[in-house]
């Protein structure tokens, strides 16, 4: 067996310093291209939101019954502002 005690002294290696980790440069993802105009991937996606968007109004707006009483119920306010206006710009005339 050997001693421990004889055997020559290794020195610690120091610890490697990692390489810094350098990112790719990313350019960030933008709705535009460098002159400005919007992609055609940005034109699609806001005409698609606002095609959703009005066809969740119209499903809102026609499929209940307190909806269509308070349509009914403008369009009758309406008319009588029509009438009374007509009243009196005729009384006014005279």
């Amino acid at each position: 067996m050997t001693d421990p005690t004889h055997l020559p002294a290794v020195p610690d290696p120091e610890p490697a310093l990692p390489d810094p980790a350098v990112p790719d440069p990313v350019e960030p993802v933008t709705d535009y291209t460098d002159d400005g105009v919007p992609t055609f991937s940005y034109v699609r996606d806001r005409i698609e939101g606002r095609a959703a968007t009005a066809a969740a109004a119209e499903e809102l707006a026609g499929g209940d019954a307190r909806a269509a009483e308070a349509e009914d119920a403008f369009a009758e306010r309406e008319r009588k502002a029509a009438d009374r206006l007509a009243e009196i710009r005729r009384s006014v005339e005279r």
